[in-house]
């Protein structure tokens, strides 16, 4: 397993993580990703930690805890080998101070989170939104709080804007408090938006991209193919999708390039997926969702090998979607290196 450092930090992490949603499917959204209880969870993490994956990625709203609970218990006695990231921010209840970025739920949400899990300290604490209600300096200086604490080791952030993630660095700096050192987002051959503008942002500052539904909700895992039905069991098809709709046509022409590769390089459509997403700027981990034994083991399969420059770029050329404004006026004028890609 390759380890790459987390941004501007000291921590390496595996370039694979496993993300936790599918455990609990504690309501109709999350039934729809999975339900995976203690016991197969216990056998997902032995996989993992066997590949060398040993970053474990979850969130306090999945299965509103029940995701974290199960974690913990599928960790019980290994704490000391892995590492565990987790997210607050989204509502927990219909409590007016239960959701968002205050102190006073930041505070709270980081207890009941190293609760449900069992643990002293949690290794990567994220925020999983902006909330733009509450000041910057307050949630920067209560997760400080929480890193001077020992509770939190490092902070991140997740699905923030270009402005979002610039203004926090600048008050952390401003004040020298804890930095985002990771930012995990929506990123895959079908969604490229993240390049725009938080990618460069990234590179600039030193902010690693830990990647979200890499395989877009399973549509780039090789069920979703031109002339047929989406699968009628598919997180998409269920009501578990996440992401914007993409036009057939942009799809399924990344669909025709992935098996053109997976026959060249011996692999699946999935692996030959992830395996490009590895090879971006930023990139430092890719966040894995599994239901069963079989869908983790094969996507372990997209390390230990790369593509070429040429099956990248072809790649490249048949996912390319044309920016907005002002990115492809920038583009047109690459002496400037204003944009990466």
């Amino acid at each position: 397993m390759e380890y790459r450092q987390l941004g501007a930090s000291g921590l390496q992490i595996p370039v694979l993580s496993f993300g936790t949603a599918t455990f609990g499917g504690g309501n109709e959204f999350f039934r729809a990703w999975g339900n995976t209880d203690v016991a197969e969870a216990r056998r997902l993490v032995d996989i993992c930690l066997e590949a060398g994956v040993n970053l474990f990625d979850t969130a306090n709203v999945y299965s509103r805890g029940l995701a974290e609970e199960i974690l913990g218990q599928a960790l019980e006695g290994r704490r000391n080998e892995v590492l565990i990231s987790t997210k607050a921010t989204f509502p927990m209840s219909d409590g007016p101070n239960d959701f968002g970025s205050s102190r006073l739920h930041l505070l709270k949400a980081c207890d009941d989170s190293l609760r449900r899990l069992g643990t002293d300290h949690i290794d990567i604490y994220h925020l999983h939104g902006f909330d733009a209600r509450t000041p910057v300096q307050e949630t920067l200086r209560a997760l400080d709080d929480l890193v001077q604490s020992g509770k939190v080791r490092y902070i991140a952030c997740s699905n923030f804007s270009g402005w979002h993630l610039m203004k926090s660095l600048s008050v952390s700096e401003r004040h020298g408090w804890a930095r985002y050192v990771g930012h995990q987002v929506y990123y895959s051959l079908i969604n490229r938006e993240y390049e725009w503008e938080l990618m460069p942002l990234g590179l600039d500052q030193g902010v690693g991209a830990i990647i979200w539904s890499p395989l877009a909700g399973g549509r780039l895992g090789g069920r979703f193919r031109r002339g047929q039905p989406a699968p009628a069991d598919s997180r998409q098809q269920q009501g578990g999708g996440q992401g914007p709709d993409v036009p057939d046509e942009l799809l399924f022409g990344i669909v025709d390039v992935l098996d053109e590769l997976a026959a060249e390089t011996e692999k699946t459509v999935a692996q030959v997926a992830l395996n490009w997403l590895l090879q971006r700027p930023t990139v430092t981990n890719l966040v894995l969702g599994a239901r069963n034994e079989e869908q983790l083991r094969q996507n372990l399969g997209a390390v230990g090998w790369n593509l070429t420059s040429e099956q990248v770029a072809r790649l490249d050329a048949a996912s390319a979607t044309p920016p907005i404004y002002p990115y492809w006026h920038q583009r047109n004028f690459p002496m400037l290196k204003a944009s990466v890609v």
